[in-house]
């Protein structure tokens, strides 16, 4: 099963940073190369806790859907998804957060298991783990560009 773990310093409010990650919004922009979509559930504004969203969007060529589930939640601290149907297994999603000195460290935690047994545990060695790693970079960069550079307040104030 991989383990994902990604450390992220953003020179911005906790509040602010705990926020955008949980933006559906800002999701869609650190997305748009997938073309993600939110479809069901909550498909704008902060989602919260018991809360879900289904996304539809093309990776590898293939179009999917992914419902993911917030199961856990401790503002401005901590809060996790699930994904609770999909294309994976399983996946879970740990969001943490702490400050220093006036700067927020982001740490994510991504679990996954690939489908397909034997053959998804190939391609998580030849390409996905990496696949999925450039994601959630991509996506921590989105909210710390959006979170130093006061872009928050159009995402979070609508």
């Amino acid at each position: 099963m991989p383990r994902i773990e990604l450390n992220t310093k953003i020179k911005a409010d906790i509040q602010v940073v705990f926020d955008l990650s949980r933006s559906i919004d800002l999701h869609k922009i650190s997305t748009e190369h997938t073309n993600e979509e939110a479809i069901a559930g909550k498909t704008s504004g902060l989602i919260g806790l018991n809360e879900s969203v289904t996304w539809r969007a093309k990776h590898f060529g293939i179009r999917q859907k992914l419902t993911s589930k917030v199961t856990e939640y401790d503002r401005p601290k901590y809060f996790s998804d699930e994904m609770v149907k999909g294309a994976f297994k399983r996946f879970k999603h740990e969001h943490h957060f702490s400050e220093e000195n006036g700067v927020t460290i982001m740490t994510d935690y991504f679990d996954y298991v690939s489908p397909l047994g034997i053959l998804g545990r190939l391609a998580d060695r030849l390409f996905l783990e990496k696949y999925m790693t450039r994601l959630l970079e991509k996506r921590n960069s989105v909210i710390k560009d959006f979170s130093e550079s006061g872009k928050w307040k159009g995402v979070l104030n609508n």
